[in-house]
């Protein structure tokens, strides 16, 4: 179905700078919370809650895609849309007011769902406006608008906590998203036809949701607070695989399932989702570990350390503006070879880092790396879109925007668990005869529990210049080893992309 005709140029513009302005609040969110973390511990306490104010984020984010996307599909777009935003901006006051840090926690999940409400909607709202042929350059909008929040998220978190409260991190959130929210109301109109008969499958969403939180709760806390063979981790993996077996069974008899699996019979369907996965655990890994290699290793500075890190969000940027624009022209599956093949020699190139690196390689590296998942996140959507009817277009847009976001936790988790388990190894020889007492207990405990306490700057304080150094070098060869998974799950996405068919559009394979 074409666009109605009553979606004028200039309506379709300003419902377009709604949906990408929406977009750019729910990505934000995801980064500026780093800078102003430390700031926040410092207020409200509850150092232990301190990585789940994070995690918390994430898991309801990810339930929400799914489901969001199915509904997308049965009910208008337009009032999923006002609910995901006012969602949002409702969890955004009441973090921002919050007292304690289980309460920021519990209202982080509350963002979480509206940031997941608005991920899959922009997608399928920006497909839906657009004729086939012209997605990918919508599609590239959408990435470009991610590359500007990740350059700004970290240091607009900065500025905000150096030059007022923390909670206006928060606040800041509501005049924006009012905006969103009122261009929405007024240009959205609704372009494809929905179901007649709207049934829900609530058995589907139940079963869909707890299967989601058991496995990525397995790769939040496998490794790091828990051993892999622990009881928990184990409780978490049979519950996983309960509900798994329970969603298969309910899907196969629900008159309209959240999921479908008769899609993943579908080639393009398939080998889009499958080779995204991979591709974000590749460029996640990269971008989560990185940072750890460039201060820890290198010894760089924050300042440069992010001056290295925006050429990943630049080159992801740019890759995906050129491929939205030349998809139709180049094909999406030559599109997603050449990005796999690019993300390739970015692993490569990192997995030779070293001490005498410099730090315009790492940039150059992390450039191509960037490119080449933005040339696979386009074409691989443009692909699993194109291999489904216009009516399951919600199903298909938030499947691919999903296992993204499992390909990445997926990575991020299996690599901290990598470098928790080398680098606890080597914190643990810092108490031998040469360095013997130079780490106080109590910080030798918080290092083997989370690296990443190890750069927080009142632990380095009290550590001397040598146990500095046997930590900075442990950290270095610990990175190497993500490196190579990395390297691995790109050689992985790029066979994948062979079996890819070779033009989407149309395409039932």
């Amino acid at each position: 179905m074409a666009p109605p005709h009553d979606l004028t140029p200039r309506r379709r513009l300003l419902l377009i700078l709604a949906t990408l302005l929406a977009l750019f609040l729910a990505a934000l969110d995801t980064l500026i919370m780093s800078a102003a973390m430390p700031t926040i511990v410092a207020e409200l306490g509850g150092l232990y809650l301190y990585s789940w104010v994070f995690s918390t984020y994430m898991l309801s984010r990810a339930v929400a895609l799914p489901i969001f996307g199915k509904l997308a599909d049965l009910f208008p777009n337009r009032t999923l849309y006002l609910i995901s935003i006012l969602v949002f901006l409702a969890g955004s006051v009441l973090a921002g007011a919050a007292h304690s840090m289980m309460a920021l926690t519990v209202f982080r999940a509350i963002q979480g769902i509206g940031a997941g409400g608005n991920f899959a909607l922009v997608y399928i709202v920006l497909s839906d406006i657009s004729e086939p042929e012209d997605r990918g350059r919508m599609m590239s909008y959408a990435s470009f608008v991610w590359g500007l929040a990740s350059v700004l998220g970290p240091s607009l978190g900065g500025f905000i906590v150096g030059w007022g409260s923390w909670r206006w991190i928060f606040y800041i959130n509501v005049p924006i998203g009012l905006l969103s929210l009122t261009g929405i109301w007024f240009f959205l109109a609704e372009t494809r036809e929905k179901r007649d008969i709207v049934d829900i499958d609530y058995a589907g969403i139940v079963t869909l949701v707890t299967a989601i939180l058991a496995f990525l709760t397995v790769f939040l806390l496998g490794g790091r607070d828990y051993a892999w063979t622990s009881p928990t981790i184990l409780g978490l993996l049979l519950l996983f695989g309960l509900a798994v077996v329970g969603f298969y069974w309910v899907e196969k008899r629900a008159h309209e399932p959240i999921l479908c699996f008769d899609f993943f019979r579908l080639r393009g369907f398939s080998t889009g989702n499958g080779l995204v996965f991979f591709a974000s655990m590749a460029i996640f890994a990269l971008s989560a570990f990185s940072p750890l290699f460039i201060q820890g290793a290198l010894g760089q500075s924050p300042f440069q350390l992010g001056l290295v890190m925006m050429f990943l969000s630049f080159g992801w940027s740019a890759g995906a503006l050129y491929c939205g624009r030349q998809a139709n022209r180049w094909g999406e599956k030559n599109f997603s070879l050449v990005g796999g093949l690019v993300l390739i020699v970015g692993c490569v190139m990192a997995v030779r880092f070293s001490a005498a690196t410099h730090l315009w390689i790492c940039a150059l590296a992390l450039t191509l790396a960037g490119v080449g998942m933005g040339f696979t996140s386009i074409a691989t959507l443009l692909v699993v879109q194109n291999s489904v009817d216009k009516r399951d277009l919600g199903v298909a847009t938030s499947s691919h925007q999903f296992t993204r976001t499992l390909g990445g936790t997926v990575g991020i988790g299996i690599c901290g668990s990598i470098v928790t388990a080398r680098f606890s190894r080597v914190a643990e020889t810092l108490n031998t005869a040469d360095l013997q007492g130079s780490v106080p207990p109590a910080v030798m405990t918080q290092i083997q529990k989370n690296f990443e306490n190890f750069f927080r700057p009142d632990v380095q304080q009290q550590l001397s210049a040598g146990a500095r150094g046997v930590l900075h070098h442990a950290i270095g060869n610990s990175v190497i080893d993500v490196f190579w998974l990395a390297l691995a799950a790109a050689l992985i996405c790029m066979g994948i992309g062979l079996f890819m068919p070779k033009r989407a559009l149309g395409n039932r394979e």
